[in-house]
This record gives C-alpha cells, sequence and structure tokens, in this order.
C-alpha cells in the first residue's frame, strides 16, 4: 500500500531547546493515526511541525518526496486540512456559509460553485439552518462541526486534528466522532481522550519526550 506520509528521526526545537526528538511514524493511504499524550507533552506543536510552522530536523515525507523548504512545504500544505483545538481560532467569517466558502474561493472555484458545494455539505451534514449564522453564536458543537467541514469541504488528502473532541458535549463529540469514522482520508488526531479515539483510529500511540511509543 502506498504511504502517504512518513516521519523519521525528527526533532522538534522551540528557542533553541529541543521539545521532542526520536519521532518516527509511517501511515499508509487513508490510514488513521491517534496520537495520546498528556497536556503541555508537544501534540499540537507535533501537528504544526509536520506542515512546516516548527523548527525540525529529520525526514518528512508527503507521497514519497521529502519536504524541507518553506517553499515545499507551502505547497504539501495544499493537499493538508488542519483542524484547530479551538475552533474559535480557525473560524474567521462573518456566517457559516462563508467559512466553507472561503477556501474553495481561494482554490479558484467561482462564486456559484463554491456556494453549490458549500450548501451541499451543510445540507448532507443537517446544518442549512445554520449558513446565514455568526460563527462566533454557534454553540461549542455547532463551532467544532463548522471548523471540521470548513476542512472537508476542500477534500484534502490528509487531516491533522488538533484535539477534535475537545469543546464538546456528550452528543457533539459522537457526532464529530461517526464523521471521522467515515472519512474515508489519511488521519493523524491528537487527544488525550481514549474513549474518543479507540474507535476511529487503526493505531494509537503515546507521545513522549523521547519519541512516539505504539500502544495498539
Amino acid at each position: 500500500m502506498s504511504c502517504t506520509l512518513t516521519i523519521k528521526n525528527l526533532s522538534i526545537f522551540k528557542n533553541e531547546k529541543t521539545i521532542l526528538k526520536n519521532i518516527d511514524i509511517n501511515l499508509s493511504h487513508k490510514c488513521k493515526v491517534a496520537i495520546l499524550g498528556d497536556n503541555g507533552i508537544g501534540k499540537t506543536t507535533f501537528l504544526k511541525s509536520i506542515v512546516g510552522l516548527e523548527k525540525i530536523d529529520g525526514l518528512i515525507e508527503f507521497f514519497h518526496k521529502s519536504v524541507s523548504s518553506e517553499k515545499e512545504f507551502k505547497e504539501a500544505r495544499k493537499n493538508i486540512g488542519f483542524l484547530f483545538q479551538n475552533p474559535d481560532d480557525q473560524l474567521i467569517t462573518t456566517s457559516v456559509l462563508e467559512e466553507l466558502t472561503f477556501t474553495l474561493l481561494n482554490k479558484n472555484f467561482t462564486e456559484d460553485e463554491a456556494i453549490k458545494i458549500a450548501k451541499e455539505y451543510l445540507k448532507k451534514f443537517n446544518i442549512s439552518y445554520l449558513e446565514n449564522e455568526l460563527p462566533i453564536n454557534l454553540s461549542g458543537g455547532q463551532k467544532k462541526l463548522v471548523a471540521l467541514l470548513s476542512i472537508l469541504v476542500d477534500e484534502p488528502k490528509i487531516l491533522l486534528l488538533d484535539e477534535p473532541s475537545s469543546y464538546l458535549d456528550n452528543k457533539s463529540e459522537k457526532n464529530i466522532k461517526d464523521i471521522l469514522i467515515n472519512t474515508d482520508k489519511t488521519m493523524i488526531i491528537t487527544s488525550h481522550n481514549y474513549d474518543f479515539i479507540k474507535d476511529i483510529a487503526t493505531a494509537i500511540y503515546k507521545l513522549n519526550s523521547n519519541g512516539l511509543e505504539k500502544i495498539v
């Protein structure tokens, strides 16, 4: 099976200090991996390093092609959907519909095409009634769902999901969980919530300062 993402001997640095090291992982096509870890261990930092937003040493390959320069990471990011832990950090427009059309318009879809696709997604996930709502006024679960759909609508090949179960009540958590179970894409999910990820992930690792330990 083809390899979507390969990371070898990765070290991550902040303020000249090594935060994480010895990280090795391979994700095959449409593999779903969960990364568990204590708060503050660096799960978010790890995800950010994958898309070139942290100082690193080591090998990162997307689809068997090594990336190291900003230009190469910028190109790779076109195939990656990144979900922030806090949806308020991700939602930037003045309506739910705009959130979903924003990326599509930047990908040179016409306005009519972008709106059509966005409305289809809202209908598919039963939130068409929210399309004109201001994202800041939504509930935590609604915000997380809109943030996730704003990524999925762009059809990325890889999803990097930072604590997708945070800010959710039980009903919203189940909704997001079901979506991820039924989303047929390569993904890395960071979490502290084993019960959330155990039915989604095909492999589960624990992150510590000296690398990744496979649990399942």
